[in-house]
């Protein structure tokens, strides 16, 4: 099996490469801050092919299923290209034959719960938004759980596809990422290593056993298929015994951390990609958060995930000041473009709810159709951001698609239940039809007289 990057030259699983024993010798090996379970009640196992879990995250998996938490594997290839040029497998053949010992690796660790993608082995990157999906349904609340993965600068494209995805799913699931280097240890050295973030996770003699029997049940890769060219064994001695001790190491990463730039890709590869210019929808929804503003003018407007900037432009129409904030880069530029004659409107690029708007109080937050593109958690924090902004006579208005957003955890009945929260202005006015629900939070004396 081939394996390369742009960064780093291209290699094989033949050959030599840095030897176990120069590791262990390196004194950051087990300096690093030691990691431990405590207060995880989940672990999500990751792995890009049969046998990545064994070698990366056996240790882990046997620890956390003998502590007493639930523990899940997802596989996403059945690594039917790891011998391309086998005499007596065809990859479909060693499809079944992988998925097999994937198996019996699983049962060998203590996992009962194993799911297969069935995604091209060597061809994961096309389909990572899909591993996201699949992670993020499994996930769900990711409080209180590690998802482990190969880590994303382990040298194979498949792994580094899977570490992206499970840093995508962290973030949206609000779980932390653990992520386990594979390949790395063949192919790199000392000097190479991010010490400052690799955590030595330490292993009983237990954990070891167990490991040492799911690597062994990866007989496709341990041992040659066959005595013929093509066949070879892949994971030889020299290479399994970065494997063989204690401890594994991981790079971790809280979820507010992980990167997921599938938004800003989004607006990368559509100029107008929720059709807010185009689309009847996008257009009845401004006028209609517009009308259920209980006053005719704000002084200033916070609008949270402005995306291009249609509603910043409605609102600023309505308010003396709007700030308009939203991470993707790609979204604001065009949002900056639009609105660039409108001298009351100042657009910022925030990760929000980690980064917020500072020393400004609002007598108007909009948070349209971005609720749900957070965590659980995340969504809790936005809660609290948005308490200690708002005006005492300020109003909170609420607009979101009410339909499932595939690939995400919340919906529009979540998000807006957040907000019902005694901090906050109780709710005044609702409308809610097939396809989008406005809430309004307003105090008593915000709301306006009918007869004047």
């Amino acid at each position: 099996m081939v394996v390369s990057t742009e960064e780093h030259s291209s290699f094989t699983h033949i050959g030599p490469g840095t030897p176990a024993s120069v590791w262990r010798r390196h004194p950051s090996w087990t300096a690093g801050e030691p990691l431990t379970l405590a207060g995880c009640v989940r672990l999500v196992v990751l792995a890009a092919h049969p046998d990545d879990e064994s070698l990366g995250a056996g240790g882990l998996i046997s620890t956390a299923v003998a502590s007493g938490l639930e523990v899940v594997i997802v596989c996403a290839t059945d690594g039917e290209h790891s011998h391309p040029d086998s005499p007596t497998c065809t990859p479909a053949e060693l499809a079944v034959i992988r998925s097999r010992e994937g198996r019996a690796a699983a049962t060998a660790l203590g996992v009962t719960e194993l799911h297969r993608l069935e995604l091209p082995d060597g061809g994961l990157e096309a389909h990572e938004d899909l591993v996201v999906t699949k992670l993020v349904d499994l996930v769900g609340d990711g409080r209180q759980t590690v998802i482990a993965a190969p880590w994303r600068s382990d040298g194979h494209p498949d792994h580094e596809t899977a570490g992206r995805a499970a840093a995508a799913a962290a973030r949206r699931t609000g779980a932390d990422l653990w992520e386990y280097p594979v390949w790395f240890w063949h192919w790199g050295t000392p000097d190479e290593a991010p010490w400052q973030s690799l955590h030595p996770f330490a292993l009983e003699g237990g954990a070891l056993a167990a490991k040492a029997a799911a690597i062994r049940a990866h007989l496709s890769q341990v041992a040659p298929l066959s005595a013929l060219q093509g066949d070879e064994t892949l994971l030889g001695p020299e290479l399994l015994a970065h494997f063989a001790d204690s401890p594994e190491h991981f790079l971790c990463t809280p979820s507010e951390e992980c990167p997921d730039d599938s938004l800003d890709r989004l607006h990368l590869n559509a100029a107008d990609p929720w059709g807010a210019d185009s689309r009847w929808y996008e257009q009845r929804k401004r006028d209609l958060v517009l009308a259920a503003l209980p006053k005719p003018s704000f002084d200033r407007t916070l609008e949270l995930g402005c995306s291009t900037g249609a509603l910043a432009e409605a609102l600023a129409g309505r308010s003396r000041q709007v700030v308009a904030v939203d991470r993707s880069s790609a979204a604001l530029a065009a949002a900056r473009r639009r609105l660039v004659a409108h001298d009351g409107v100042r657009v910022a690029r925030l990760d929000l709810p980690r980064e917020w708007v500072p020393d400004l109080s609002f007598d108007l937050v909009v948070v349209s159709e971005m609720g749900y593109f957070l965590s659980p958690a995340a969504l809790e924090q936005l809660v609290d951001r948005v308490v200690g902004s708002l005006d005492p006579q300020g109003v909170v208005v609420l607009c979101h698609w009410r339909h499932r957003v595939e690939g995400w955890v919340l919906d529009a009945d979540r998000v807006h239940a957040a907000f019902e929260d005694p901090r906050l202005p109780p709710l005044r006015a609702t409308y809610r039809d097939r396809d989008v629900e406005i809430r309004v939070h307003a105090r008593d004396d915000s709301w306006p007289d009918p007869l004047r």
